[in-house]
């Protein structure tokens, strides 16, 4: 079994940084990167809101860069997923996907959060080259154009309100005849002159050469008067929800109803000690590769202090 002060699990912005900070602080640490290293970056294209890249940066490229500056101070990363992990006693011991089990003083979960999708072979397709699930991270590329965001809640309001500034024309698609948000939120997209909701709609597949030009919807599905049509837009977003990765603590970490993990207020600190969460997977509101490696920074702190404490 191999033993570390600290088990980083999740190669993301917050894991990177989080293992960047150990290494620096001479504290033994293992970073775990998971089934898609880089999380999220890796299927955004230029990031032109991370600070230090004046030109923008590939997300691909963004992720490669942090991951070699965890390599270059003497930081140990290691591909593997954690598919089970004990936190009743100290040391917390985790079993990996390869059978491996590794004994660790303190652990940093930074295995962020997934966006849901609609399931359509087509959302692969155009990954990255119109399709999108973060208006904040990429409204930016579709100025005086046409978008179109799915979701009715108080999220996908947000991204549409949000899109609406930069966008010429923002379409809403609803698969029911109302939408789900507050009332705040309803009144503030019915509102917005270029916003327009499309209820009743759901999305069939996407079509475009290169990238989207368009989004194959049907009206009322299965129901008497269903409608086929198409809508020209340059970019789709989604915005029906995230999935917090942590399924493998099986409840032995205090979540919210949505499943992600509940932190201290002003800490990292999750309801056991010695456990610590940072990035997406603790912090739903934000959803940014820069809140992230800042995230990651404070829980390398709140765990060094743990261990000289203990």
């Amino acid at each position: 079994m191999t033993e570390t002060k600290c088990l980083i699990i999740g190669g993301g912005p917050a894991g990177y940084t989080a293992a960047i900070y150990m290494a620096r602080a001479a504290v033994s640490a293992i970073l775990l990167e998971g089934i898609q290293p880089g999380g999220q970056l890796t299927t955004t294209t230029t990031i032109e809101n991370f600070p230090g890249f004046p030109a923008g940066v590939d997300g691909t490229q963004l992720v490669s860069d942090m991951r070699q500056q965890v390599i270059n101070v003497g930081g140990d990363v290691r591909q593997g997923s954690v598919t089970s992990i004990d936190l009743s006693s100290r040391p917390f011991v985790a079993t990996l996907d390869s059978g491996e089990q590794i004994a660790a003083a303190t652990v940093i979960v930074a295995t962020g959060a997934r966006a849901k999708y609609l399931g359509l072979a087509d959302e692969q397709k155009y990954a990255g080259l119109g399709v999108s699930a973060c208006a904040t991270c990429d409204g930016f590329f579709y100025r005086r154009k046409t978008v179109a965001v799915v979701g009715g809640g108080d999220t996908a309001c947000e991204e549409a309100h949000y899109l609406s500034q930069l966008a010429s024309k923002v379409y809403m698609i609803v698969r029911k005849d109302y939408l789900r948000a507050s009332a705040a939120m309803r009144e503030r997209v019915e509102q917005t002159p270029n916003i327009e909701i499309l209820y009743n709609c759901n999305t069939e597949g996407l079509y475009g050469d290169g990238g989207v030009e368009g989004a194959h919807l049907v009206r009322r599905r299965g129901e008497p008067g269903e409608e086929r049509f198409d809508l020209p837009i340059d970019g789709f977003f989604l915005a029906i929800g995230h999935q917090p990765a942590t399924d493998f603590l099986a409840g032995q970490v205090e979540l919210d109803q949505a499943g992600y993990i509940v932190t201290a207020p002003h800490s990292t600190a999750t309801s056991v000690p010695g456990v610590f969460a940072a990035g997406d997977v603790a912090n739903p509101d934000y959803r940014q590769a820069i809140a992230a490696a800042g995230d990651g920074c404070r829980a390398a702190l709140d765990a060094q202090k743990f261990l000289s404490r203990e």
